[in-house]
């Protein structure tokens, strides 16, 4: 990946601290201001500038025919997307709530995700689907789902989720000049998590997982919204004397099974955590992979910590459900223990 320079002068002025948010609300401006095939459409993201407001002022400054506010039909939305995309345009899509995407979940399987395949590479699909998704903000099921893993089992569809507003700003940028289809995971209980985005300085790739911590003893694995929680393990670890490497995945499809089994070569212990379901959850996948490339060198079980086989709970019940500092600490504690 290139790097943008600039002098130190500028740098100071490129760094800004802003909420997740309002990283990916700078990533669409920015996407839109350089490239005027790229519009919006979505469920009250125009004049309301969305449910989360990542969309605020987009339409007062683009107007209404590159924001549009489409009607409550998901299916309809991503079929008329999939028109405009190929056509020329690229189309970013919101989906209100993760859960809400799944009215669509046919025009998204069967035309976004193999329409490349199905014309022998003569059509491309530039469309990005935004999906704000998971749990802890206090709402109940359809509002706080995880659907990653379904669509990560369908070939011809990227799945990026960042956890940072770094990530956040210029994954999205990356997310919009594919061309492929681009399934755009936004942790919606960090939306207000504040961080700094260097605009000057991009990241790395959004396909591929980086070290956020480094650590010998063992690899945690986390992405989008455990991350943070994922940071505060291995906090909570190293004041006991033990050394976590953390690793935010940031990309769901494809996997980045070469950074994950080049920590555990050295580390010799993993435990992956998500939001969404243990039972057949991403984190399935992954432990397969990993012990079928590192067996000679796993010093534990690949362990694996998310949410329960149950529908998402009431808001009052959430906290039992969502995987936390403490359940994690559990399975890094029982890895370590072998």
């Amino acid at each position: 990946m290139s790097r943008v320079t600039v002098t130190a002068a500028e740098q100071s002025t490129a760094v800004e601290k802003m909420p997740l948010a309002k990283a990916i609300t700078a990533g669409l401006r920015k996407a839109m201001e350089d490239d005027p095939k790229v519009v919006l459409i979505g469920e009250d993201i125009g004049k309301l500038g969305g449910v989360f407001r990542v969309t605020e002022g987009l339409q007062k400054d683009f107007g209404e025919r590159r924001v549009i506010d489409a009607p409550l039909a998901e299916s309809g939305i991503v079929g008329t997307s999939v028109g405009m995309a190929v056509r020329g345009y690229r189309p970013v899509i919101e989906i209100q709530f993760d859960a809400f995407i799944f009215p669509a979940y046919d025009q998204i399987v069967t035309q976004v995700a193999k329409l490349n395949a199905r014309t022998h590479g003569q059509e491309n699909i530039p469309l990005v689907i935004r999906v704000p998704y998971g749990g802890g903000i206090g709402s109940p099921e359809h509002h706080s789902e995880s659907p990653e893993a379904v669509f990560a089992h369908h070939a011809g569809l990227r799945l990026m989720t960042p956890s940072t507003a770094h990530d956040a700003y210029w994954m999205i940028q990356e997310a919009i000049r594919s061309a492929d289809p681009v399934m755009f995971f936004e942790p919606k209980r960090r939306y207000w998590m504040k961080g700094e985005v260097d605009t000057a300085q991009r990241g790395p790739a959004g396909g591929t997982a980086q070290i956020v911590r480094p650590g010998t003893d063992l690899t945690l694995l986390a992405y989008g919204p455990l991350v943070p929680t994922a940071l505060d393990v291995a906090a909570a670890k190293a004041e006991e004397g033990a050394s976590v490497e953390v690793i935010d995945l940031r990309s769901i499809s494809p996997l980045d099974f070469d950074t994950i089994e080049a920590s555990v070569r050295r580390t010799g212990r993993l435990v992956v955590a998500h939001e969404a379901p243990v039972f057949l959850g991403l984190g399935a996948e992954i432990a397969a992979r990993i012990t079928e490339r590192c067996f000679f060198h796993l010093e534990a079980p690949v362990l694996r910590v998310g949410g329960f086989h149950a529908p998402y709970p009431p808001s009052k019940l959430e906290s039992h459900y969502l995987p936390d500092l403490d359940r994690i600490l559990d399975a890094v504690d029982r890895a370590l223990d072998c």
